[in-house]
């Protein structure tokens, strides 16, 4: 069912200062800032040969970042995100697996301009999954 990596997302407590470091230290291409006010947060794609990196910083108080950097003050791993062909038989398989689709459970439009939905971390080995439909 599931396809590709398609990006693994780091919370940072400084977006420019991630960036710098992906394009100054590790010679990395490195897009620009990213508003993505369905999901409180500003997003930054870092382009590898064979996926991508986004780093994540908050969109304000009620951003789910900040909760996360509370916990993380110097960031981390957030979420893995992999590719799928058809989001809601996605859904609908793991569902019946007895994992559980956070939210509403109905796609959101994510960084990608693509659906993408969420599945609790307790479910994946205490990960925080991203599905996105290709």
């Amino acid at each position: 069912m599931i396809g590709r990596l398609n990006h693994v997302a780091i919370a940072v407590p400084d977006l420019e200062a991630a960036a710098d470091q992906y394009r100054n230290a590790l010679g990395a291409k490195v897009g620009a800032p990213q508003d993505e006010p369905d999901h409180g947060v500003t997003v930054i794609f870092i382009e590898l040969p064979n996926t991508k990196i986004e780093l994540l910083y908050p969109m304000g108080e009620d951003s789910p970042i900040n909760g996360f950097l509370a916990k993380n003050p110097t960031g981390g791993i957030h979420h893995v995100c992999y590719e799928v062909d058809d989001i809601l038989a996605a859904r609908d398989h793991l569902k019946e697996q007895g994992a559980r689709v956070l939210g509403s459970g109905e796609p959101k439009i994510g960084a990608h301009g693509k659906p993408v939905l969420f599945l609790h971390p307790k479910d994946f080995n205490g990960c925080l999954v991203e599905l996105e439909e290709v």
